[in-house]
């Protein structure tokens, strides 16, 4: 019988618990300040990065890891019997993480060739998280790796993301807004909605001023998502924001049928992006 091992990286953002319970292999990406280097949710954990970001005169930089580093995962994995490996990443337009790892896997020889599915989640963050762990699930079960693929499909196609950003600065220092747009939205209070689209990309899907009638705008965008589906699983997912992330999280539930509700704290890279203070909503309805 064939052993299915899961892979990802650093920007799925899942607990440590949740993937030590599922034997999810976690590759990190790494965070830099200034001279210094970071392992994402390693060496670097997230309640200690928020705090630095706030310290520290370096905005933050990210990379990927190399190709070596993922061989050596996969050569690992693949060294037990009967082995193979799908491995979900974050989308390959906002990263090479996707491209090193389907890299590394074609530098597999001998037997271990062909036994790493490469996957690109098209998303960030919990998006990938929830395809992470609904294939570990499925390895679990017995799920053969083309079934797995199938429900990592279906869950894609019946995903919601938002992400209410707090400021714009952190998108302007990323290339995602030009200085000026970062300014006036300031002095505005202007808080930009984003949401990821089929590809992956980062689109800005409203902008709002001010925090309550965006997360009101929020629900209307959720609305018209859902019709009257009920939401399987919500994770409400914050960057240092547990006040903001519980007003999401009561605003969601006071007004859809939500079966289950997780909380999620974004990670290193994750909030290198989109800054302090942002809160997301990652809806899932099968």
């Amino acid at each position: 019988m064939t052993h299915i091992r899961i892979v990802t990286d650093s920007t799925a953002d899942i607990p440590s618990e949740i993937r030590e319970a599922l034997g999810i292999t976690m590759v990190p990406l790494k965070i830099n300040f200034g001279e210094e280097q970071f392992l994402d949710a390693v060496t670097l954990k997230s309640e200690d990065f928020y705090a630095k970001l706030t310290a520290s005169a370096h905005f933050p930089t990210t990379s990927t890891p190399s190709p070596g580093e993922f061989l050596a995962f996969y050569q690992e994995l693949l060294s037990e019997p009967d082995t193979e490996v799908i491995s979900i990443h974050l989308a390959s337009v906002l990263s090479g993480t996707q491209r090193t790892a389907a890299l590394a896997a074609s530098m597999l020889e001998g037997d271990q060739a062909g036994r790493v599915h490469v996957v690109d989640s098209c998303s960030a963050s919990y998006g990938i998280g929830a395809l992470v762990v609904a294939a570990a699930e499925g390895a679990r079960e017995g799920q053969s790796v083309d079934e797995i693929l199938k429900r990592i499909e279906m869950i894609r196609e019946h995903y919601a993301i938002y992400f209410l950003v707090d400021t714009l600065e952190f998108l302007q220092k990323g290339g995602r807004v030009g200085k000026a747009s970062a300014l006036l939205g300031s002095l505005l209070n202007i808080k930009p909605i984003l949401s990821l689209d089929r590809t992956g990309e980062v689109m800005s899907v409203d902008k709002v001023r001010g925090h309550k009638k965006a997360i009101a705008r929020i629900l209307e965008l959720l609305a018209a998502d859902l019709g009257d589906k009920p939401i399987r699983t919500l994770h409400i997912a914050h960057a240092n924001n547990v006040e903001g992330a519980e007003v999401l999280r009561e605003a969601i539930v006071q007004r859809f049928a939500v079966a289950q509700v997780n909380y999620i704290t974004l990670g290193p890279v994750i909030g290198a992006h989109a800054g302090p203070g942002t809160i997301a909503a990652f809806v899932g309805t099968v």
